[in-house]
């Protein structure tokens, strides 16, 4: 994708900016978020402000993270700074629990997410699940699909577990790519993440957690006897009633859970 002029803003192939542009679909992605006024509600990635100003209306204030600097300028020409707030910087290195938000009023994300970093910034985001009330995306439909896979599906994979593990997922409904200005090649879709209570996470060792996922995947077509050899032996899956033969695909969020905890209580961390 070439930068493409929309708006009088150019859109920047380095920051995967296409802007939604369809008045249609942007009112059915504000009736799925439902704002309430008074919640505390940052969006990622504003652009050009096609959800920003209806959030605002409903909302009263919304925060919003943005990195480009021209579209920072126009966000700040026309809200006022009792309407929003903007951090300037990359999404990826911010702290968005320190938006304030409490049990009280929990923080609820949402945004057009730039595909080029979907997946590091939804995991960036899974750390702040305990502030956070929902998170709202739109994505590349493929990468919704891994989100919210099953085991034993082809789209079923890291991703999918360990957002599985914290959030309870949902897909929504799909965007053509005649929604943006650019178009994008891709369709797209709308997906809700809402966390999971503490009570219900169960990893002892979430790290450890992570790291065995991120092995059994790691080379999708070998067993987990070869994937996971570094934490468990032929001892360890009999005692997990787990089938060695197995591929990492076949196996529940639980079974991971299950695998970690195991070898949490045996001081195996890989």
């Amino acid at each position: 994708m070439q930068d493409f002029e929309t708006d009088g803003h150019r859109a920047r192939k380095r920051f995967g900016q296409n802007f939604l542009s369809d008045p249609n679909i942007i009112r059915r992605i504000i009736d799925a978020i439902r704002p309430q006024p008074g919640e505390t509600m940052v969006e990622i990635g504003p652009g050009l402000g096609a959800m920003t100003a209806p959030l605002i209306e409903r909302l009263g204030h919304l925060h919003v993270v943005e990195i480009d600097r021209d579209l920072i300028a126009r966000l700040r020409e026309t809200y006022a700074p009792a309407q929003l707030t903007i951090h300037e910087g990359d999404a990826l290195k911010f702290d968005f629990g320190s938006l304030g938000a409490d049990a009280a009023r929990p923080l609820r994300i949402v945004g057009n997410l730039p595909y080029n970093i979907s997946t590091p910034i939804l995991f960036h985001l899974a750390e702040f699940a305990a502030q956070v009330k929902d998170m709202t995306f739109m994505l590349q439909k493929e990468v919704v699909m891994r989100m919210v896979a099953a085991p034993g599906t082809e789209e079923y994979g890291r991703l999918s577990v360990m957002l599985q593990y914290r959030f309870r997922m949902g897909r929504m409904f799909d965007v053509p790519p005649g929604a943006f200005r650019p178009a994008p090649k891709v369709m797209s879709s709308i997906v809700r993440m809402a966390p999971l209570p503490p009570e219900q996470l169960g990893a002892q060792d979430e790290a450890l957690l992570g790291r065995i996922v991120t092995a059994a995947f790691g080379q999708r077509r070998k067993t987990l006897k070869n994937t996971l050899r570094e934490f468990l032996d032929d001892t360890d899956f009999a005692a997990l009633g787990l089938d060695a033969g197995l591929r990492g695909e076949r196996l529940a969020v639980a079974d991971f859970v299950a695998i970690a905890n195991h070898c949490a209580a045996r001081g195996r961390g890989g």
